[in-house]
């Protein structure tokens, strides 16, 4: 029987063992952490009972991910707000984006034609678009009229799209989703995450994992043990010497960290490409116990699983992360995932989910900004906190390395690296050394609970221990 090593246990480690697994291959899991699922944890960070998703927290591309099919009989269930996002204005308006799109475009009145045309043909053929882009992006496409339905719009500005629109609503709606990317908004290939993001929740919504977030690991670990796996946490490996003799190793690590990792073995040149691997801008993450929940103005942001919050400004403040300066308004995502998920809270005390986008590395306090951010558009939200957990950057990369400088995406999602992955080469998941492969989140198709980048990784494997790796 042949085995295999995979360090690390995120979604995409934990995918990747399973595909192996699977295939009939003896799997050991090696987590450094005292816990499995990196990004992908819930835990009582406050009040007991109260249970706050780590880091990802609403999933509509994971929903429909060939990689997370069948976990159901492992206990995975989700759950669906009422709406989707909502995005509020200082006029007491909102953005709101539903799970259907001709719901989405009639709230957004004038601008509901260029909605449908930008996300209603991609949303209908989502589950047939979906071969093509949660894979790399340099391959011969299953589907290439589609995809270039796909792909057009995706490789220009996000700021350029938003002239498209004609209300401050639905600008403030499409820019909240594309600064996900946490990119400037003027560049191109700005709105690729957010297009992305939005034609998976217009097919499958923005969905939350009934009991947090860790139920996405939890059942891939079930499948993974299912099959004869092993997990070991507590194993922090430094250095592909101390690994036991296997057939092959698949890593969920950050791209910069394999030179260390990997030593003499790997390629001088692909060792220089690693090393020069960029982070992007990072988060500071917030968990707040709230009494009562938020008290929005906006009466589409009461209902919604996520709020993006930042008004109009959303450009200038990815601009001014972009550029090392921390913004007086930063951008602030909220998560309400218990409005989908009520066992998340505690009677009436509600569990709310916070990010802002800061500078990688930014080491200041941003609770501050965060809280007067919120309550501009929640008067008395200040009122209903009774605790909170704050982490800056650094605590976010102490707890998962592949957060360098609190950038959570695993690497700046620029052109070059969303185009290729961590370096340029066709096969993002090789590493130059037989045997061992990457799979973490800095390879295509990306950030998100989906675990497609420990699909491919490990499919990867499979064809080198069947002999036809190339």
């Amino acid at each position: 029987m042949s085995t295999a090593i995979v360090v690390g246990s995120g979604p995409n480690g934990l995918s990747a063992a399973a595909v192996l697994a699977r295939a009939g291959v003896e799997v050991t899991v090696l987590e450094a952490a005292g816990e499995i699922g990196g990004g992908t944890r819930t835990v009582e960070a406050i009040v007991p009972g109260l249970l706050h998703d780590r880091c990802s927290a609403a999933h509509p591309l994971a929903v429909g991910s060939r990689a997370l099919r069948g976990l159901d009989r492992y206990g995975l269930r989700w759950r669906l707000p009422e709406i989707d996002c909502a995005h509020p204005l200082d006029d007491g308006t909102a953005g709101v984006l539903h799970r259907s799109v001709t719901e989405t475009a009639a709230g957004l009145g004038p601008d509901g034609r260029t909605w449908r045309a930008l996300f209603g043909r991609s949303a209908r053929d989502y589950d047939v678009l979906s071969e093509d882009i949660l894979r790399p992006l340099l391959r011969i496409p299953r589907h290439p009229l589609r995809l270039a339905r796909f792909g057009i719009p995706a490789l220009a500005p996000a700021a350029a799209l938003a002239r498209l629109f004609r209300t401050e609503q639905a600008r403030a709606l499409w820019l909240g989703v594309a600064a996900h990317a946490l990119r400037p908004l003027d560049l191109p290939l700005s709105s690729a995450i957010g297009i992305g993001i939005l034609t998976a929740g217009h097919r499958h919504g923005w969905a939350v994992a009934e009991g947090g977030s860790r139920a996405i690991t939890d059942a891939l670990a079930a499948l993974v043990r299912d099959h004869g796996g092993k997990i070991e946490t507590g194993v922090r490996v430094r250095s592909a010497a101390q690994l036991p003799p296997s057939d092959v190793v698949v890593w969920d690590a950050a791209p910069s960290a394999l030179p260390c990792l990997l030593g003499d073995q790997l390629p001088s040149r692909i060792a220089r490409a690693y090393r020069r691997f960029r982070y992007g801008p990072a988060a500071v993450k917030v968990d707040f116990a709230v009494e009562g929940g938020v008290p929005w103005t906006a009466e589409g942001a009461r209902r919604a699983g996520s709020v993006h919050v930042c008004g109009s400004e959303v450009a200038r403040a990815e601009r001014e992360i972009h550029s090392g300066r921390m913004p007086d308004r930063p951008f602030v995502l909220v998560g309400q995932q218990y409005l989908a998920d009520p066992q998340r809270s505690m009677g009436n005390v509600h569990p709310v989910w916070v990010y802002a986008h800061v500078p990688n590395g930014y080491a200041g306090d941003a609770t501050s900004a965060i809280i007067a951010q919120i309550e501009r558009f929640a008067p008395g939200f200040r009122d209903r906190i009774l605790g909170a957990a704050v982490r800056a950057p650094a605590d976010l990369a102490e707890e998962n390395a592949n957060f360098a400088g609190g950038n959570i995406l695993t690497g700046a999602k620029d052109v070059r690296q969303l185009v290729f992955g961590p370096r340029i080469t066709l096969q993002p998941y090789d590493v130059g050394v037989p045997g061992h492969f990457l799979c973490s989140a800095a390879t295509p198709p990306g950030p998100g609970a989906h675990g497609m980048c420990g699909a491919h990784a490990a499919e990867r494997a499979l064809l080198h221990l069947r002999g036809r790796w190339s």
